[in-house]
């Protein structure tokens, strides 16, 4: 059996005010779970720099390479020097949770995660039951809210918009 290895890194300072701040501004925002998943976004982008770091230094063909796949992947990027300047939030925006709710599909962040662990969301024919999962430019198109819970959802913007809920929700 293969090992896995860690995917994230936890800080150095477990008690910074400044950071539990901010990482609370980012969870509030994107509807995380926990900050775990900050975390691992860290660590995905130093991945992601440290393979840009490399092609700096390699030839043209390599770097229009790995360029197109980053820009594939949604992050608009023109250069790899353009790579270093991106943030974990550039990586929380590509996560199915935050598209589902850019496309309107669920009216929070804590409602897409709900509809997308419920089994309510698909990808083309594909159910997709995992938040953090890394939407591509060519399947964000693709993204459906299934027709079984689209009764569901209707009743709840309804109800969010009119500002009441109804009896049995």
């Amino acid at each position: 059996m293969i090992r896995k290895h860690k995917l994230f890194s936890r800080p150095r300072k477990a008690f910074d005010s400044q950071r539990i701040k901010d990482e609370n501004a980012i969870v509030a925002k994107y509807g995380l779970k926990n900050k775990e998943e900050i975390w691992r976004a860290k660590e995905k982008l130093k991945i992601v720099r440290d393979a840009a770091k490399r092609v700096i230094h390699s030839s043209e063909e390599e770097k229009s390479e790995f360029i197109t796949k980053l820009n594939n992947m949604g992050y608009n990027v023109k250069n790899p020097v353009e790579v270093l300047s991106l943030t974990e939030e550039d990586i929380l925006r590509r996560r199915l949770q935050t598209v589902v709710l850019k496309k309107g599909l669920a009216t929070t962040p804590n409602g897409s995660r709900q509809l997308i662990t419920h089994k309510k969301i698909s990808i083309g024919k594909q159910i997709v039951n995992i938040p953090s999962y890394h939407v591509n430019v060519t399947e964000e198109n693709n993204i459906n809210i299934l027709k079984s819970a689209k009764k569901g959802t209707q009743k709840a913007l309804v109800s969010a918009e009119s500002g009441e809920m109804e009896a049995g929700e």
